[in-house]
């Protein structure tokens, strides 16, 4: 059954309720939708599995229905802020270091004079995104986050101090991707480090709160960092031991679809993650296959088969992809008990101006795997935080139009 229901659009709903306030990510799930998925057909379930947890969206609110959750995701930066959005912390404690954080940053903004000899960290192009007092700034804002101790208290503060990375650069607010914002612009631009990390601090406490009081149980949620794609280790999470997986996969490559890793670089780079540049590679289609493989899917066949007429190379990218995806599907239905259920919140994308119907396939590949297909259904894109437009090709000027409906799959394992 395969239909379109407006109610699924969440038009007007506050999609940054609890924790999920505490930073932007891009084509994150409104927690609205994991929610009345949890309501539909996790209501017996006890644990969650997210294979492509990013910013941890189904984990929060797992545990809000005392769900245990275990999510796990390739991008250091997304494992950071699903860790801390469903981790609880003291609050006293946590109200000490606030109060000592605004009191250094207020001691340092009178006398930055004293700090001209700040260890600024080197990573490529550094002095290409941030100008020198956005560098001093950071760089002061970091070396009091390094000296907390408690890691909880530590991971809090991380998060806020990414977004407010983010904030402080050149780049073009409202892009995933990293682009400069106009000369012009830069010359003016003095970004106000510390007022920004003690905005995002305030607003995070806030969120955490909330979802404190409305957790009030024992479940907790796990964050790692396996690769689905070549297994699920069994004794994280054993073979039919997941009542549901709730998630919302990558569309394609982040090349060419949603640029994760690019997004999270420079907080990646400023916490001193290895590789930030070349997190792109290691998720789905970043490595391109050479050999022939086979893929159960004839929706799938098709649309390869209609792109290659197109450009060889763009199937070829397409079709790597989705070696990848099945291979992670295959994987992560063994984790699913039986009458376990599935839902995968999906795109179709386009290639070439061809559809690619990546309900469908992901249907074909659950299937495969022993699973029946109970509705898929079709909503609008009003919230999801991605742009009306993309450049695919990566050719400056041309663009595309990015697409407009999700679809929520949802099979059975028989």
């Amino acid at each position: 059954m395969k239909y379109k229901d407006n109610s699924w659009d969440f038009r007007n709903s506050d999609t940054k309720e609890l924790t999920h306030c505490f930073h932007a990510y891009p084509a994150m799930m409104i927690p609205q939708i994991a929610r009345r998925l949890l309501k539909k057909y996790g209501s017996s379930a006890k644990t969650l599995f997210d294979p492509y947890c990013g910013s941890g969206t189904s984990l929060v609110e797992a545990n809000v229905k005392n769900i245990n959750a275990i999510g796990t995701d390739l991008n250091p930066l997304a494992r950071l802020i699903a860790k801390t959005k469903t981790t609880p912390i003291d609050i006293q404690t946590l109200d000490l270091y606030l109060k000592d954080f605004s009191d250094y940053s207020f001691n340092l903004l009178f006398n930055i004079q004293k700090s001209d000899s700040i260890v600024i960290p080197h990573f490529s192009n550094i002095d290409f995104w941030f100008n020198a007092s956005a560098k001093k700034y950071l760089s002061l804002i970091k070396i009091y986050v390094d000296n907390i101790k408690q890691l909880k208290i530590r991971n809090f503060f991380l998060t806020a101090f990414s977004e407010t990375v983010r904030e402080s650069s050149l780049t073009k607010k409202g892009e995933f991707k990293l682009i400069r914002i106009p000369e012009q612009k830069r010359e003016k631009f003095k970004p106000d480090s510390f007022g920004i990390m003690l905005s995002k601090l305030s607003r995070n406490k806030e969120g955490l709160l909330d979802f404190m009081k409305s957790k009030n149980n024992g479940s907790n949620s796990n964050i790692y960092d396996f690769n689905t794609v070549n297994f699920v280790p069994k004794d994280i999470i054993p073979d039919e031991s997941v009542d549901i997986v709730l998630t919302s996969p990558p569309y394609g490559d982040s090349r060419t679809t949603v640029a994760y890793g690019q997004y999270s670089r420079l907080a990646n780079q400023w916490m001193g993650i290895k590789d930030a540049s070349n997190i792109d590679k290691s998720l789905m289609g970043g490595v391109r296959y050479t050999n022939n493989y086979f893929i159960n899917s004839e929706h799938l066949q098709e649309t390869l088969d209609k792109i290659d007429k197109e450009d060889s190379k763009r199937r070829a990218e397409v079709e790597s992809f989705f070696i990848d995806y099945k291979n992670s599907i295959d994987n992560v239905s063994k984790t699913l008990r039986k009458k376990g259920i599935v839902c995968y919140v999906v795109g179709n994308r386009t290639v070439k101006n061809i559809n690619i119907p990546m309900d469908i396939i992901t249907q074909d590949f659950f299937n495969n795997n022993g699973f029946n297909h109970l509705e898929t259904i079709i909503r609008n894109i009003p919230n999801k935080r991605m742009p009306s437009q993309n450049s695919p090709s990566n050719i400056p000027g041309k663009k595309s139009s990015t697409m407009k409906n999700e679809f929520i799959v949802v099979c059975e394992k028989n």
